[in-house]
């Protein structure tokens, strides 16, 4: 591993500037022990990180330098690019457009940035729906906005502890429309994606899949709906025809109340509710949203800005530490991943000269 990567560059956007994303910033890293296994950036103002440090409780002793050039940094705790220069009207708790704007210029810079590889991984901080959307930004949340940027057929999004995986088929969409993107090729498509995931990013070499059903009781043999029997069922036996360990479909009331969920390295929900509901119920407050099938390292707390909250020094970060190691993990483990491959196919082909040398000899 380069010596680089030994601390990784992690960059951090702010959210909505009147959510608890900078609060949270400040909140974590005024342990000075999280500088010894990465670089933060935050990509924001000087003045916006100014403004949350006057309103911290005064042991807040985060220190932070203001950068342009993300090549040239002190070194010296949170590093901030700025984004931005004007003087904007922070009002914590207030959603309004100002918050929305700033929030999705510091996520539309910060994604550059980690396109460029300027930055290692990248660490979200909650935008809302309502006030993020403009002309340059019109997606339901980051991780269409991310599958869009790079370029990606598809991704997943995956909910994660450590001892509980659960990745979605559909995102944020209409109940009455999920049945409709519930087919054999996008679960294929989906599980493909964890499956590789679960390997490279998390180190685990045969991966157990658990699909849920869609219909309540995995539709009592097609008495309830038949996506089972016509969708997910001819999916699951593709997956296991290409030696990949898919299981299912699955009710899910009785999958997570009789703790099946605990059998399987990854659980793959048919939509939102499904998953993220046991998912949250689960996570005590440190569940990390993870954004599998990226070439990039995206990581985010398992919540929402929080206006009811902000600025009030209530926000709980333990989610957002949680995907800041999370973030750090996986890049070292795709590191170790890729250098295990390197070496794996520089073996294979030490192999292949040597056979063909063999032969050349006993041709000779």
């Amino acid at each position: 591993m380069s010596q680089a990567l030994l601390k990784p560059k992690i960059g951090i956007t702010t959210g909505d500037l009147n959510g608890v994303g900078i609060e949270l910033i400040l909140k974590s890293f005024n342990e000075s022990r999280l500088f010894d296994i990465c670089t933060p950036i935050v990509f924001a103002s000087n003045k916006a990180i100014n403004f949350y440090k006057n309103i911290m409780p005064k042991d807040n002793n985060v220190q932070y330098a203001g950068t342009k050039d993300l090549s040239q940094l002190s070194g010296k705790g949170v590093q901030v690019f700025n984004c931005w220069e004007e003087e904007v009207n922070i009002t914590p708790g207030q959603m309004n457009e100002l918050g929305g704007k700033y929030g999705v210029r510091s996520l539309m810079v910060a994604t550059q940035c980690l396109k460029d590889g300027q930055i290692d991984g990248l660490l979200t901080n909650p935008i809302h729906k309502s006030n993020s959307q403009t002309v340059d930004f019109k997606y339901s949340g980051h991780t269409p906005f991310l599958k869009e940027k790079f370029v990606m057929k598809d991704v997943a999004m995956m909910m994660c502890t450590d001892d509980l995986k659960v990745a979605l088929l559909t995102e944020h969409m209409p109940i009455a429309e999920i049945s409709k993107h519930v087919t054999t090729e996008a679960i294929i498509r989906k599980v493909k994606i964890i499956h590789e995931s679960l390997i490279k990013d998390f180190g685990i070499d045969r991966p157990k899949i658990g699909i849920l059903a869609l219909n309540p009781h995995a539709s009592d043999n097609g008495l309830i709906g038949n996506e089972e029997q016509t969708q997910i069922i001819p999916a699951i036996e593709k997956l296991k025809s290409e030696n990949i360990l898919a299981f299912g479909p699955y009710s899910a009331d009785a999958f997570f109340a009789r703790q099946t969920d605990r059998q399987f390295d990854c659980i793959l929900a048919m939509y939102h509710d499904q998953g993220l509901i046991p998912f949250k119920s689960f996570d005590h407050g440190m569940g990390v949203n993870f954004t599998a099938g990226l070439p990039v390292v995206r990581t985010s707390p398992d919540h929402g800005t929080a206006f009811d909250i902000a600025g009030q020094n209530k926000a709980d970060n333990r989610s957002f530490l949680e995907a800041l190691y999370l973030c750090i993990d996986v890049i070292h483990q795709r590191a170790g991943y890729a250098s295990a491959i390197k070496n794996k196919l520089v073996r294979q082909s030490n192999h292949h000269g040597r056979r063909h040398r063999e032969k050349d000899e006993i041709v000779q």
